[in-house]
């Protein structure tokens, strides 16, 4: 019986163990052990497995799950700094640029300013690739709200970093699309 459970998990979550991991390495950034919330998450997901009714749409379960276990663990603790440092070092790992870097430790910061639905929606749309449709479906909204928080955050985003950055807010975003935090 178990393994009947666990072979359904497993084949539900290969299907959306990419999308799941670069949406908690930009959602942990800075703040968490990305494993440590991964590992969380899927443990939880896998005991209430079989009351998912929707199995087919296990990611969105995932990020949800992610999103509220990250927001209480941010609750419990201060942002460590030394998580920062453990991210700078695995960008730099990859070859990614120090002043590069240092642009992503401010979108970061400047991302945290932003409303929480407007943050969220950006993260899911530019870093993490996912379509408006599937972001209304995580957010329990419509493609047209989405549109709005996306277009809304990324000007917030802009004016935030105006000073601050020598990358764009566009081209930030596509340098994280492309590399694992």
């Amino acid at each position: 019986m178990a393994d009947a459970k666990q072979n359904e998990f497993m084949k539900a979550y290969d299907a959306c163990h990419d999308r799941f991991l670069r949406y908690c390495s930009s959602l942990a950034y800075g703040k968490m052990d990305v494993q440590d919330l991964i590992q969380d998450v899927l443990v939880s997901a896998y005991h209430k497995f079989e009351k998912i009714e929707n199995k087919d749409q296990l990611l969105h379960y995932l990020i949800r799950a992610a999103r509220n276990k990250s927001i209480s663990i941010w609750r419990k603790q201060k942002p460590q700094t030394e998580l920062t440092q453990l991210h700078a070092d695995r960008l730099a790992d990859q070859g990614v640029k120090p002043e590069t870097v240092l642009d992503i430790q401010l979108l970061y910061r400047m991302l945290d300013k932003l409303p929480s639905k407007q943050k969220d929606a950006l993260v899911l749309f530019e870093i993490n690739g996912f379509s408006m449709k599937e972001i209304a479906e995580i957010q329990g909204s419509n493609e047209g709200a989405i549109k709005t928080k996306i277009s809304r955050g990324r000007k917030k985003l802009a004016a935030l970093m105006k000073d601050g950055s020598s990358s764009s807010v566009d081209s930030l975003m596509e340098t994280l699309q492309t590399i694992t935090l």
